[in-house]
């Protein structure tokens, strides 16, 4: 079956924009190929800072042919139903389409239609040129001569020509003829900038992919990465030293480059005086190269790589040189910002933050870290920190946000607070709770672990969650500009990983009460809900059953669980979900579960019939059978034991006091007649269902959990 190669070849693609263009033009070309009937076996995008390219493989030569019938109007219908028949079917009259007979509707047209389907080239030929005018770029250009008249195309740089090419693997394929922007599809392309400039021809994928790498392109991005991140580890490896790997620099270097040659630099000793970080970010954010450790000292060395985009005739020494002299250029600022930093200390930075406007709704800087200071202090108790030493982080956590490196770092915020707390001799867990604070910021990122951190970050991420749904400014959909569920998120985490024991609604409900013009009972149990669903959707991504979730949320019973309105302990909800998990797979559990959904069936079916709820203890002087009297007891006994373990917090007690239902309950409906003849003895029978229904639900909403 036939091939399509198809490249765009541009000035310049930028590295941020690379991975979604490369997705996007399979996408796009794909689905409209799909769209027209050419359905394929495979096919997979590629880019370079020059280049768009897409193969796709197995494709049919030429489209199916289309059979369809399309119902019309009745026989006798109006003349205006007809002639919108005939112009929606492209008949040319009545004659043309066939009578359907219907005995109970009546006799009615029928069209049939029959296209026969095109070359794939041909239909592929009008594909193209739209995805190309279509192209969802975040920013582009027009260019050249065409640029002020209508139609003019927009591409992310100058689009200098299209290579289009499509046929079987064993011939030689055809060029797609079609003409853009006035560049004219051909098979003509070109290889590195420098290196290799000279046009050739290509064929198809496979001879196309080997004459770039001859022309000194690695058209592969993953092969790309492969490269650099091998040479680097090898190249520090060689001189004593182990690279600092950093995903998100490969990824944006190797989009940076068609064919990457790896270097080593170095610069000047008395620049290690500086915090590991600012070197880093230093390099990193200036130069786009990687920095490397001492093992010996498990600091920085004071070397670095990078990676070029040339093979140099001097093996790189004129590369090596410029970017040396850049870093040391940028360090000597560096060097200097960490050093006037350190002559001023944190709390005399902290007047500025009166005239600084957190929100123009929730006060300035120093209101918030007031309320913050104040939080802190309230939490500390409750999370085994001193109070002193958590009001004094607390107070000092913002203070490095006016520094001269934060200035110029901001992701060094927090970790350039802690190292000049540490200068100015602060105590080291009011250092560390300073660089912890703002954490986590991610699903993968490190929680606080000292007390002291744990107490300043939770009140940090609270006060931003009361402050902005007091004033209303709540996510909504994909929007979340105040990132409040990462806020969300992050208590949940800071909670349940240092198993934290917190009564949340307090908290939130103090807290609110220093935002004027709102209800804080309403703000505390909104968020409650908010913070419930966050750790629903952080136990189903831990691979926690959804059923089994929904089950320990909607039990409305205990007094720990958000969305019943009544959040306590979040670590008891995830402790709850554990236990259940383990019930259900046991033969008690299973068959528990069983039962206790066809009592809740029969429930409410009858009480849909009956229009009523069979409420209330059951009347033990209406037992007739032995077995809804020893039901009646099991439920009894059952109870009893599982509140007490509920109320000691010892879930899979609970869920064993469950277990001693199940012969009972099996008992029950193997020999009992629930709708019996007798109105009074069905109804109290019904009532019983209930109680099964009541008891279960001491440990979870068991009408949640999927069988």
């Amino acid at each position: 079956m036939p091939d399509l190669l198809l490249e765009l070849f541009s000035e310049e693609i930028p590295a941020r924009m690379q991975a979604k263009a490369a997705d996007d033009l399979r996408k796009m070309v794909t689905d409209k190929l799909v769209a027209e009937g050419l359905v394929y076996e495979g096919a997979k995008a590629f880019v370079t800072p020059r280049r768009l390219a897409l193969t796709v493989h197995g494709l049919p030569a030429r489209q199916p042919d289309l059979k369809d019938e399309r119902k019309g109007p009745k026989v006798g219908a109006p003349e205006a139903a007809v002639q919108g028949f005939l112009k929606a079917t492209g008949l040319k009259s009545l004659d043309e389409a066939k009578i359907q007979k219907d005995p109970k509707k009546g006799d009615f047209y029928v069209a049939l239609i029959e296209k026969e389907g095109r070359p794939a080239i041909d239909v592929i030929a009008e594909i193209v040129p739209v995805v190309i005018r279509t192209f969802p770029w975040p920013k582009a250009m027009r260019w050249g001569e065409r640029s002020a008249k209508p139609g003019a195309l927009h591409w992310v740089r100058p689009l200098h020509s299209i290579v289009a090419t499509f046929g079987m693997e064993t011939e030689e394929p055809d060029v797609v003829r079609f003409d853009v922007a006035g560049i004219t599809a051909g098979q003509v392309t070109r290889g590195h900038r420098f290196m290799a400039p000279a046009e050739f021809s290509v064929r198809r994928f496979e001879d196309y992919e080997a004459k770039l790498l001859d022309a000194r392109v690695v058209l592969d991005s993953a092969r790309r990465k492969d490269i650099i991140l091998t040479e680097a580890r090898n190249l520090a490896f060689a001189q004593g030293f182990e690279l600092v790997e950093d995903q998100g620099l490969l990824d944006e270097v190797a989009g940076l480059v068609e064919w990457p040659v790896v270097l080593t630099g170095s610069f000047d000793e008395s620049f290690l005086s500086i915090p590991d970080e600012v070197i880093r970010a230093t390099i990193r954010n200036n130069q786009k190269c990687f920095v490397v450790n001492d093992p010996k000292t498990g600091k920085l060395a004071n070397k670095f790589i990078l990676v070029a985009n040339i093979e140099a005739s001097d093996g790189g020494a004129a590369i090596v040189a410029g970017n040396e002299r850049v870093i040391r250029a940028r360090l000597s600022d560096a060097k200097f910002f960490y050093e006037t930093d350190l002559k001023t200390k944190l709390e005399d930075r902290l007047p500025k933050f009166e005239h600084i406007v957190f929100h123009e709704k929730l006060g300035t800087q120093a209101e918030r870290i007031a309320r913050i200071e104040r939080l802190a202090a309230e939490i500390a108790p409750l999370v085994g920190a001193d109070v002193g030493k958590t009001r004094r982080a607390a107070k000092l956590a913002k203070a490095d946000l006016l520094t001269e490196v934060v200035g110029e770092f901001p992701e060094v915020q927090g970790l350039m607070g802690k190292y000049y707390a540490l200068a100015q001799g602060e105590d080291a867990s009011v250092a560390q709770a300073i660089e912890d604070h703002y954490k986590p910021q991610g699903p993968n990122d490190r929680v606080p672990g000292d007390p002291v951190a744990i107490a300043v970050a939770l009140a940090d991420k609270i006060d931003t969650l009361v402050g902005f749904w007091a004033i209303d400014e709540k996510p909504t959909g994909s929007k979340d500009p105040y990132a409040l569920r990462r806020a969300g998120l992050g208590i949940i985490r800071s909670i349940l990983d240092n198993k934290q024991r917190l009564e949340l609604t307090s908290l939130l409900m103090s807290h609110g009460d220093l935002f004027p013009n709102h209800d804080s009972t309403t703000t505390a149990f909104s968020l409650i809900d908010f913070i419930g669903d966050r750790l629903k959707v952080q136990l189903r991504d831990q691979g926690a059953r959804h059923d089994l979730v929904d089950a320990i949320f909607s039990q409305g019973a205990g007094k720990n669980v958000p969305g019943s309105g009544n959040s306590r302990d979040l670590l008891m909800i995830v402790r709850r979900v554990e236990a259940l998990g383990k019930f259900l797979d046991t033969d008690d559990g299973r068959n528990l579960l069983a039962g206790t959904k066809r009592a809740s069936n029969i429930l409410a079916i009858e009480e849909k019939k009956d229009k009523r709820r069979f409420d209330g203890a059951p009347d033990a002087s209406l037992f007739v059978a032995d077995e809804e009297k020893q039901l009646a007891r099991a439920i009894d006994e059952v109870k009893r034991e599982a509140n007490d373990a509920v109320a000691k917090e010892d879930f899979a007690a609970a869920m064993s006091a469950m277990a001693k239902l199940r012969p009972a309950v099996d008992a029950f409906f193997d020999k009992v007649k629930v709708n019996d003849d007798k109105p009074e003895i069905r109804e109290n029978r019904l009532k019983l269902l209930n109680e099964i229904r009541a008891a279960t639900r001491a440990v979870a909403d068991f009408s949640k959990i999927q069988d």
